[in-house]
């Protein structure tokens, strides 16, 4: 899908907030809003002719105020404009979701990062899965690679596949990016939380944030919001759901809705308690390699960064 342009937009937005949150105070409101209607539009116009994107949203939040920005129509084939509730594929955002659940069930008390897989799955005891740890699956140093087998149809065909896969390296040593870690954790976590991963998201997580219009599985009547994607070749393609799609990659969320989580994530809203620790736990650093300060899912780079460092 069309999502090259996705980190070059974040990375100039980022960067241009940062450098207005500094001189905020001497500028007046309308040069304020003019500022930031500049460098969106300065940002999106080249991106949409570059990639011949039918529709982009954008929403930017900065010092309590938010900012929206709605391009073009939700697919090439019907007229309906891009709003700030037009529901897109969220993709590996979605892990950050998986990690703030388990943090929950760790202030909770449910589960603990110290623990084995194999604690809480007895059906992979005596596997290597007997060293792998909770915080090795929320850090991507487990050695799981990045995609399930396709040969996998449902979960015990993954339970079996689990049993039988070696490390290709002692445990802990690198990081590689994996869909199978964080489904994993997500698996175990809904375990010790006693309920289903998709009913405990939106239960401990999106409603208590307010993000409404937030969806593994789209309602069949919120279907005329979703907006259609595309290969490069220009082909319609939707993300079909797979094993552990919701854990890794399955959230399909607005533009409303994202700018409620910034806040969250930023501290700048009335949260639960515990939901609020889990989500600070979750901006705790554990390691670095190759650049990147590796948190629980989320990850910190050096200001300025280059954009190839974000690829």
């Amino acid at each position: 899908m069309r999502y090259v342009f996705i980190k070059k937009v974040l990375q100039s937005l980022i960067l241009f907030c940062l450098s207005l949150m500094a001189t905020r105070n001497y500028a007046a409101e309308n040069i304020y809003q003019a500022k930031i209607d500049k460098i969106v539009n300065d940002t999106v116009q080249p991106l949409i002719q570059e990639y011949n994107i039918p529709g982009m949203a954008v929403a930017v939040t900065l010092d309590g105020n938010h900012y929206f920005y709605n391009y073009g129509v939700m697919s090439e084939e019907a007229a309906a404009p891009i709003t700030n509730q037009t529901l897109f594929e969220i993709g590996s955002i979605s892990k950050t979701f998986t990690a703030i659940l388990a943090s929950y069930a760790a202030v909770s008390n449910k589960l603990s990062l110290s623990d084995h897989a194999s604690d809480h799955l007895p059906d992979l005891a005596k596997t290597a899965f007997d060293k792998i740890s909770l915080l090795n699956l929320a850090t991507h140093t487990s050695g799981l690679p990045l995609f399930v087998p396709e040969n996998i149809k449902n979960k015990d065909e993954l339970m079996d596949y689990f049993k039988q896969w070696q490390p290709p390296y002692p445990i802990g040593t690198y990081r590689v990016y994996s869909n199978l870690g964080i489904g994993l954790l997500g698996i175990i976590t809904a375990k010790s939380l006693q309920g289903s991963y998709d009913s405990l998201l939106k239960n401990i997580i999106l409603t208590p944030l307010g993000m409404t219009h937030t969806y593994i599985d789209i309602p069949a009547d919120k279907m005329k919001d979703y907006a259609q994607g595309y290969t490069q070749a220009g082909s319609p393609i939707r993300m079909k759901p797979a094993v552990l799609s919701s854990e890794a990659y399955g959230l399909k969320s607005c533009t409303h809705d994202l700018v409620r989580y910034i806040q969250a994530n930023m501290n700048e809203i009335t949260v639960d308690r515990k939901l609020q620790d889990a989500i600070d736990n979750t901006h705790l650093v554990y390691f670095k390699a190759e650049g990147i300060t590796q948190n629980l899912m989320w990850e910190q780079y050096h200001y300025p960064t280059d954009i190839k460092e974000l690829f």
